[in-house]
């Protein structure tokens, strides 16, 4: 598909490609979807921020030329891992097309589902942990009832979650009541994560 045409779009919202391929005959269009980009900078720079003052005291307790150096390798391998952090966020995407959706996560996961096995896209609103503040929750769903693709509102910006059922051309289901993890654990568990489907609370 390197003879694909690209028109794309960048904003705080992510980006969205919106392809078609030459390779195929039949114009297949594949639409890619990224986490908004603002994001990225909105975590980093906090952390940045207390980092240097943590190293500086550090190195002032410390206080010696071998504490320098310890210092010095601790402010380096954490400059690695944040730009490795970056790098896999800024790889983090959703490629649509009416065949399915392909998820490339976080940690370089990858989730395929085709679109004769999905039920439909579900979407809630999930309260935070202790909070009464609510987050926008989708969920590709598969015929078994599992969430094959989940989309978080703290990653995605709603306007690109609003492609999805679109794109994919199947039923979108939206409950407007929030729910809390608990409910949507005792409702639907097969939509969460692993460690999201027992509670910490001992009954």
């Amino acid at each position: 598909m390197s003879a694909a045409r690209v028109e794309a779009r960048s904003g705080d919202a992510g980006d969205f490609s919106d392809s078609a391929a030459a390779a195929r005959d039949d114009g297949l269009r594949v639409h890619t979807l990224r986490p908004r980009r603002s994001l990225g900078w909105s975590i980093g720079l906090p952390v940045a921020a207390l980092a240097l003052p943590l190293l500086g005291a550090e190195l002032w307790v410390l206080g010696t030329r071998d504490a320098a150096t310890i210092v010095v390798w601790t402010a380096a391998v954490t400059a690695v891992l944040t730009l490795a952090a970056w790098v896999a966020y800024r790889r983090t995407h959703v490629t649509i097309s009416r065949y399915g959706i392909v998820e490339r996560g976080f940690f370089g996961r990858r989730g395929t589902i085709a679109t004769r096995d999905v039920a439909g896209v579900l979407r809630i609103q999930l309260y935070r942990s202790n909070s009464l503040e609510t987050s926008h929750e989708l969920f590709v769903v598969d015929r078994a009832g599992r969430g094959a693709i989940r989309m978080r509102g703290r990653f995605w910006e709603t306007g690109t979650m609003d492609l999805v059922a679109r794109l994919l051309e199947v039923e979108e289901t939206v409950r407007t009541e929030p729910v809390t993890l608990a409910e949507l654990r005792a409702s639907d568990p097969k939509l969460l994560y692993w460690f999201e489907r027992r509670s910490l609370l001992r009954r």
